[in-house]
């Protein structure tokens, strides 16, 4: 399918591995150039190549924390006149209720709220002037059924998709679509990590804790970088024009709900 995007410009916040380079990979594959951030440059500057190798789309690099309030306005000014948008930032770590103060929370509300708020304050009107564009924030299917030791996380990114549903309403009469995209358990680093900690809590090899997950997941396995980057860039694409303010969960049917 033609997403009709190609030669647009996206910036695809941390962007490096992962969901984040899921994304740009298939946003390069529509011919989309790219504006890549990510903390660590040196991971940040191969992904960029192999990408540039790969598929021959312009593709610039700003490293930086988007939840640092310096490295973030450099990031904009980097962007500006971007058509397409993609929020993402990894998620706090897990825990207990007991485990978290006000600092914690913070932290949380800084990387995952008010950064990619702040994102979408400054490059949505550029959007706007166009009369197109297109913002996916990388959310999480914790938003549509909450998971008990990610309280950080279900805290922030609930914030978060408050500020979508009201926000998309307003700029959709101006041909800029905003929606979120929640992951289930995809085969990251992240999931490494969350595995990890259910080996070391229930005493369990990490084979068998990530055994135990795929289990509980319909679809019988971990969803791909390229499973997440392919509906991404569908709601990038000149395709998804009547989708807004949406929450499209990606996650092999683990979340049981009607809606």
């Amino acid at each position: 399918m033609d997403l009709n995007i190609k030669g647009k410009t996206a910036l695809v916040c941390a962007s490096s591995r992962g969901l984040g380079r899921g994304c740009a990979e298939a946003l390069a594959e529509a011919g989309v150039d790219l504006v890549l951030n990510a903390r660590g440059a040196q991971a940040l500057e191969q992904t960029a190549q192999e990408i540039r190798d790969r598929w021959g789309v312009k593709v610039t690099t700003v490293a930086g924390d988007v939840s640092n309030e310096d490295d973030r306005a450099a990031l904009i000014k980097a962007a500006q006149g971007v058509d397409i948008l993609v929020n993402n930032a990894g998620g706090p770590p897990p825990g207990l209720w007991s485990d978290w103060n006000r600092d914690d929370f913070i932290k949380a509300l800084d990387a995952n709220m008010l950064a990619p708020i702040a994102l979408m304050t400054a490059l949505l009107p550029g959007m706007i002037d166009k009369g197109w564009g297109r913002v996916v924030n990388i959310t999480s299917g914790s938003v549509k059924a909450p998971i008990p030791q990610l309280g950080l996380s279900n805290s922030a990114r609930a914030g978060l998709t408050g500020y979508v549903a009201g926000t998309s309403r307003q700029v959709a009469p101006f041909g800029v679509n905003i929606n979120n995209l929640l992951p289930g358990i995809h085969d990251t680093d992240r999931a490494a990590s969350l595995d990890g900690g259910v080996s070391k809590a229930q005493n369990i090899s990490v084979e068998d804790a990530r055994a135990q997950r795929i289990a509980t997941i319909p679809a019988r396995r971990y969803g791909t970088a390229a499973d997440f980057g392919a509906m991404c860039a569908f709601l990038c694409s000149d395709r998804a024009q009547f989708i807004v303010g949406q929450n499209i969960l990606l996650d092999g049917g683990a979340v049981n709900a009607t809606l």
